[in-house]
């Protein structure tokens, strides 16, 4: 059995220590990537082309990269896509009937007569209708464009009309509820399919008559029709080029228009190459990806990526359940677990005894996306879920960006907290704000600095804004948006989004960093950082705090965790007020709602919260 060692340093960045040790570690398992710094050596993106299929006179399509060329091979019956439910009975799919429906479903969008490049969404929970529409778009040249199934009526319409939206597919409820209301207004949506069947005859708005249709048709007699279209005539893949758009990720946007991200089929050799190498997935894991499909998450690498290694994908349509995601660990045999660190926070705050009652033997691989994750959850994550023999993959990357671009590879040693360094083909750099190289050890603005196959390649109907968002900053460069540093190892460290950032008495202070401090305190399981307005110091920080089981809010354990935030970070990361609460909003992706927690302290209107977890 191999062993996991520590060192003894500490790694510092510019404000302190931000991890208290590197990892170091030989795997059970040679890694597919080998040697990083010797495949960033020789890499290049024309050699990454050449490990996916392709479709004949250069064309290509994710679809085929993802499904058929696995449906033809030995791969053929091995299950694709394993679907959990509370109530339901699981339910699988191998890649030859994966390869079926999704053909059915090409064939449905061309008798609609939807056109490639036209746009098809859906607004499901996880369930194989969704998955098979996004991969039968794909197989019809069509453009999928997934909808988070949390949102409400007003961030619906305003996406279908945004995306000029021609089909949509969903079930009677989220129909009733946020669809029939706004549909009138929806010129250009033409088709919407029903999941959940013929019951929905009058699936409306209560009291309103309105008929399925024409235009409202049920998924299962659609399929079917389209099925035995399959059985008489076959079917051809649309012959889709690399630069031909196929994924519209409209971003969450807290405040004005939506951006949507236009993605294009070649994406698929970073979708690939990424998750071949940097989640070092093969053909035949078991692999789960936690994030919603809503989500660019959830649609890069909870569907495409693990697909296209051949992957067996698990998904659970129930939300987060502690007792259920160990269970759900130790059953399906889970040897690669993709999840958020506000998750690994949540499964922490739970304690040590439930993960030691299963067998967790299967996994092989752990992985991190969302935010930076704080090296005490790192710590745990590794310890008690890994049981120091798996891997931290910490991955960031973006939904303008499509894949990975800085994440750690199972080869490098690995540092808590730190981001990794930059994926093959790219570069990063951290700059000043007149574009000067920033020191290693402090923070400025992270950019990246070469192209890359899943990079958007416009915001939808919104050129100048793409021009002027993340490219005339640094011209060449592409802007993240977020702030960063770079270690004298080449170790990149998020501090998080640049709005994140709390100016105190004129020191610069991460939202993640004062985060990361409160909860290596062994009281507390999450922590949220926000700035309030202070009539001296410009801005001071309010913190939320929630604690672990066990622990109680006091007066004492208040003035405790301010020392430990004064000796851990800085005596001006103390902060002002502490408030003890039992959960914090968060998206169902995972991430701290950081502007409802500034709207509730000021008394301000919450605004949009459509996307904001339920639990």
């Amino acid at each position: 059995m191999s062993e996991a060692f520590e060192s003894s340093t500490t790694t510092t960045t510019g404000s302190g220590p931000v991890a208290p040790r590197t990892i170091e570690r030989t795997p059970d398992r040679a890694p597919l990537i080998g040697d990083y710094e010797e495949r960033r050596r020789t890499f290049t993106w024309d050699e990454a082309r050449e490990w996916v299929d392709g479709l004949p006179d250069g064309c290509l399509n994710i679809a085929h990269e993802a499904v058929d060329r696995h449906a033809a091979t030995g791969l053929a019956d091995q299950v694709a896509l394993r679907f959990l439910d509370r109530t339901l009975p699981t339910q699988e799919l191998t890649y030859a009937e994966l390869r079926e429906l999704t053909d059915a479903f090409a064939i449905a969008l061309r008798t609609m007569g939807v056109r490639p490049g036209e746009r098809v969404c859906t607004l499901l929970n996880r369930s194989p209708a969704l998955y098979v529409t996004a991969l039968g778009t794909l197989k019809n040249g069509s453009v999928y464009c997934p909808l988070f199934p949390a949102f409400g009526p007003e961030p619906v319409r305003e996406r279908l009309e945004l995306g000029s939206v021609r089909v949509l597919v969903t079930d009677s409820e989220a129909y009733q509820r946020k669809v029939a209301p706004i549909r009138d207004s929806l010129t250009a949506l033409e088709f919407i399919l029903i999941v959940d069947g013929s019951e929905t005859a009058e699936a409306a708005t209560p009291g309103s008559e309105t008929p399925l249709s024409d235009s409202t048709l049920t998924w299962s007699e659609t399929m079917a029709a389209a099925t035995s279209v399959r059985r008489r005539d076959g079917f051809t893949i649309t012959a889709t080029r690399p630069q031909d758009p196929a994924l519209l990720h409209f971003t969450s946007g807290t405040t004005g228009r939506p951006k949507g991200a236009v993605h294009v089929h070649e994406a698929v050799v970073a979708h690939h190459a990424t998750t071949r190498f940097a989640l070092d997935l093969r053909p035949g894991d078991i692999f789960w990806c936690t994030a919603d499909p809503g989500w660019v998450t959830g649609t890069s690498y909870g569907i495409i990526g693990p697909l296209t290694c051949g992957a067996t994908v698990v998904t659970d349509a129930a939300d987060f359940d502690a007792r259920r995601w160990y269970r759900i660990l130790e059953e399906q045999r889970v040897a690669v677990f993709y999840t958020a660190p506000t998750a690994i926070r949540s499964l922490m705050r739970f304690g040590e005894a439930w993960p030691n009652r299963h067998d967790l033997s299967s996994l092989r691989l752990l992985g991190s996306v969302g935010e930076p994750i704080n090296p005490e959850a790192w710590h745990w994550f590794h310890r008690v879920i890994g049981k120091e023999r798996c891997p931290i993959m910490d991955t960031w990357w973006q939904t303008e960006t499509g894949a990975f671009q800085i994440t750690s590879v199972p080869s490098m040693p690995l540092k808590p907290g730190s981001g990794g360094k930059p994926f093959f083909g790219q570069e990063a750099e951290i700059l000043d704000e007149k574009g000067e190289h920033v020191p290693d050890g402090h923070e400025g603005f992270l950019v990246l600095k070469n192209p890359w196959p899943a990079m958007m390649r416009t915001l939808y109907q919104d050129p100048e804004r793409y021009v002027k968002t993340y490219w005339s900053t640094y011209p060449g460069k592409y802007l993240t948006g977020d702030s960063a540093r770079k270690d004298s190892d080449g170790y990149f460290w998020i501090i998080g989004r640049t709005d994140d950032v709390i100016k105190v008495s004129g020191h610069r202070l991460g939202t993640a960093e004062v985060e990361s401090a409160f909860v290596s305190h062994p009281a507390v399981a999450e922590a949220a950082a926000i700035g309030l307005p202070h009539e001296v110091k410009g801005n001071a920080i309010h913190a939320y705090v929630v604690l672990r089981v066990g622990y109680t809010p006091s007066e004492d354990l208040e003035d405790e965790l301010r020392q430990h935030i004064s000796m851990h970070l800085s005596p001006i990361a103390k902060p002002d007020h502490i408030e003890f609460v039992d959960a914090l909003p968060k998206t169902r992706s995972g991430k701290i709602m950081r502007r409802v927690l500034r709207a509730r302290a000021l008394g301000l209107p919450e605004g949009d919260t459509t996307t904001m977890d339920d639990d």
